[in-house]
């Protein structure tokens, strides 16, 4: 009965939770020991966020919207170095360190709550996995994108830990960073995810919790793997 139930379920990984949880360092590690592809949906939504600001378009204008939308498209392409965040190229061209900041979170956090967008990426993120063998990474993987996915963890930390390795990851890439105003915005980022109408930020019900205060990335991979790998063996 076991091996009927998991014949059933999508080779696809979920790793959801907060912002700055470790998600895409530790999606990244499953990735590489399983041999999948690493799906990140949230530099999808960076993407949008992105877009509608240079373009200028008010989120409450449901045309503009609708018309930035179906000219959009994206492409994830492998990092050129360990370690690193995927490439990320918008109608071509590459925008990967232009979506990365703190200030284009909050704004995939914005546009993550309007339908339109959530249906158009979820769409693409869906076509993406369809024929497995990704892990994927987000708010919602494991409740609305893959919620068939044969393994879903949820990656959770306190707010204030999460703000102290962006604040590492950051000033190792030499930018200057306000930690105060990083906390509130990392806080505020989760109020958002958390209460919006669309597809909120929530854990799944067959997910596995892991709290990565006290574990390293390597160590986080390691708890996922052996789940993964005591199913496999079922």
């Amino acid at each position: 009965m076991m091996g009927e139930q998991r014949e059933k379920k999508l080779k696809v990984v979920t790793i959801d939770g907060p912002s700055g949880g470790g998600k895409s360092t530790v999606s990244r590690k499953v990735a590489a020991a399983l041999g999948y592809t690493y799906l990140d949906t949230g530099a999808m939504y960076r993407v949008v966020g992105f877009q509608c600001k240079r373009a200028g378009i008010d989120l409450t204008d449901a045309a503009a919207l609708s018309g930035l939308l179906e000219q959009l498209e994206i492409r994830l392409l492998p990092p050129l170095h360990e370690g690193d965040d995927v490439r990320v190229l918008l109608n071509g061209e590459e925008i990967s360190a232009a979506i990365r900041s703190p200030e284009a979170g909050m704004l995939a956090s914005q546009v993550s709550a309007l339908p339109a967008v959530r249906a158009k990426l979820t769409a693409l993120q869906q076509e993406m996995g369809q024929a497995g063998g990704i892990v994927a990474e987000g708010r919602d993987t494991g409740t609305v994108v893959f919620p068939d996915a044969a393994w879903k963890f949820y990656l959770d930390a306190p707010p204030e830990e999460r703000c102290r390795r962006r604040v590492a990851q950051l000033r190792a890439k030499g930018q200057q960073v306000n930690e105060q105003a990083l906390l509130a915005q990392i806080i505020q980022r989760d109020k958002q995810d958390c209460e919006r109408t669309v597809a909120p930020l929530r854990m799944a019900e067959d997910a596995v919790l892991i709290d990565s205060s006290n574990l390293s990335a390597e160590e986080v991979a390691e708890k996922m793997l052996a789940v993964i790998q005591g199913l496999e063996h079922c």
